[in-house]
């Protein structure tokens, strides 16, 4: 089998390249038989490139690996004193472990616990204890400049429904008007609706709608297309705090609970005694919402995980996965780990180690839940609508990424020939977003052998 060297790109490669002004130095591309061997295609191989949320392998690959699919998290309910006749004499503690999977559905499972178990009226606070992760102040703008989208939220050992809230959007074309329907409960919450109902192509209606936050009100100026029939709009309007008491307290009312208290962050005492526990589902299908969706705020909580200390933090996690890399042979002297996500300006990895490492992966344990949980070409997650009608269709599990600047993929795909490869391209340019046809180009060139 030939070696197809730097200058030899697929010519449909190329051509894709300067279709889109994309000079090939900017590119890097490893296609390696899942076995090993000479690499069929390697270009600027080694050229450290940011891989955006490509480098969410690496930190699914390495909790599956250093967790293990059945690991999983727990969030504890705790208190001072037994209930009496209904009622909690002190706090309620409200201690989490980094869950990523927290959702709206298993907050309101641990408070039913709560009820079942004997608990009616709170006479104490609600203490928030997110003591199991040491991070800094998070800056939910400071990325670009959109700290409303739930991508920015930071990572906090008591995430609850990934910190936001879902509004489902309605045109209603008989009334000249779009309904807006509040699907997350929050105490308070108050929904000025201003949009006007447009007649334009739905496309990207997300750019269209303009949310601004006053207190425990959201206010939704801007237009929202008609063609887009129904859509669900996910904000991150408050602070963490501010966010689980709107919750706690909407979800406690309705469970026919009483509470007076404050909601406060705080620390649990070691007297405290368990009154209920919700745990996670297990890594494996967390790893899968993870890839599937490309979800940044579960990838950076995965990644604290990492950490055998408590509490934990970045720096220790990448000692971590540091110290697993040493110790599977894998040298990555250009890797710059930021938050594990790929939600940064500084990740850097080459294509060659991105190779290495599903080719590892690829031999691992672990594979079945890892691969997996990579998108499926033209089937599922971020690749539902991509290469459509090519060969590649249901034959490549992929994990995507796209910042400003950024495309990439990598993964695995299975050529005509029955031959699985290793397939990995990075692209680092201004116009990296017309990158898109120049990776099809090479998917489809691969699947067709």
């Amino acid at each position: 089998m030939s070696t197809v060297g730097a200058a030899e790109l697929p010519p449909a490669v190329s051509r894709a390249l300067e279709q889109a002004g994309i000079p090939a130095r900017s590119v890097g591309i490893v296609v390696q038989a899942v076995d090993g061997g000479t690499p069929l295609l390697a270009h600027n191989a080694r050229q450290p490139l940011n891989p955006a949320s490509a480098m969410k392998l690496l930190t699914t690959y390495a909790g599956l690996e250093l967790l293990g699919p059945a690991h999983t998290w727990r969030t504890e309910a705790l208190g001072e004193a037994a209930a009496r006749d209904g009622r909690l004499d002190g706090n309620l503690y409200l201690r989490g472990s980094g869950d990523p999977r927290l959702g709206l559905e298993q907050f309101w499972l641990l408070l039913r616990q709560i009820r079942l178990r004997g608990v009616g009226e709170i006479r104490g606070d609600v203490v928030l204890d997110r003591s199991a992760f040491a991070v800094g102040e998070h800056d939910p703008g400071a990325f670009d400049g959109q700290p409303l989208r739930p991508y920015n939220a930071g990572p906090d050992a008591l995430l609850v429904n990934l910190a936001s809230i879902r509004l489902t959007l309605q045109a209603d074309p008989s009334h000249a008007a779009v309904r807006v329907i509040a699907e997350t409960p929050s105490d308070g919450l108050r929904v000025s609706n201003r949009l006007s109902l447009g007649r334009e192509a739905c496309g990207d209606w997300r750019e269209q709608i303009r949310p601004t936050v006053s207190g425990q009100t959201i206010e939704l100026a801007g237009s929202f297309p008609a063609s887009c029939g129904e859509k669900a709009l996910h904000l991150m309007p408050w602070t963490a705090d501010a966010q689980v008491e709107g919750l706690f307290r909407a979800l406690w009312n309705e469970l026919g609970g009483s509470f007076s208290g404050r909601v406060r962050a705080g620390r649990t005492p070691a007297t405290a005694s368990v009154v209920a526990i919700q745990e996670s589902p297990p890594l494996a299908e967390v790893v899968r919402e993870i890839n599937k969706y490309s979800n940044n705020v579960m990838a950076r909580q995965l990644f604290l995980s990492l950490d055998g200390e408590r509490p934990a933090t970045a720096e220790g996690a990448r000692r971590q996965v540091g110290s697993w890399l040493q110790a599977k042979g894998l040298k990555m002297p250009e890797l710059v780990l930021d938050n594990g996500s790929g939600l940064s300006r500084s990740e850097r990895i080459s294509a060659d180690s991105l190779a290495q490492l599903l080719r590892v992966a690829w031999q691992s344990p672990v594979m079945p839940e890892f691969v997996a949980s990579l998108p499926l070409a033209g089937v599922d997650g971020t690749l539902r609508k991509r290469l459509n009608g090519s060969a590649a269709v249901g034959r490549a599990h992929l994990k995507t990424g796209y910042l400003e600047g950024v495309r990439a993929v990598a993964g695995y795909l299975l050529d005509q020939g029955g031959r699985r490869w290793i397939v990995v391209c990075l692209i680092n340019d201004p116009k990296a977003r017309l990158g898109k046809p120049v990776i099809d180009a090479l998917l489809q060139w691969l699947a067709e052998r």
